[in-house]
């Protein structure tokens, strides 16, 4: 069964992101190191959170591997990704970890 990665940046009070930065510099990143085991990966920009509702998040990215074993072993040598969030945002993301089920 196919195992997803979310990790979702929340907007608020104080809270900022560098999209320019995220794009350009941070996906390379996370494509030389997670490209190798991705079935899919995606990065969103938040736009909206429903009509004249703001996002509440600034970006979500997914990513999509053949299983929860192999997402382990990749996050496992992700730690230049990780070091790499404070250039872009100042805020704590949220992570999701889960199972495709359709």
């Amino acid at each position: 069964m196919s195992a997803t990665l979310h990790v979702m940046y929340p907007t608020g009070e104080g809270l900022t992101f560098d999209h320019d930065y995220y794009a350009g510099h941070h996906m390379k990143l996370v494509r030389d190191g997670l490209g190798d085991v991705a079935e899919s990966m995606s990065a969103s920009r938040g736009i909206a959170g429903g009509p004249d509702i703001p996002p509440g998040y600034f970006a979500v990215f997914t990513l999509t591997v053949a299983s929860l074993d192999v997402l382990q072993g990749a996050l496992a040598n992700s730690q230049a990704i990780l070091d790499d969030i404070p250039n872009y945002y100042n805020g704590r993301p949220t992570i999701l970890i889960g199972e495709t089920i359709q």
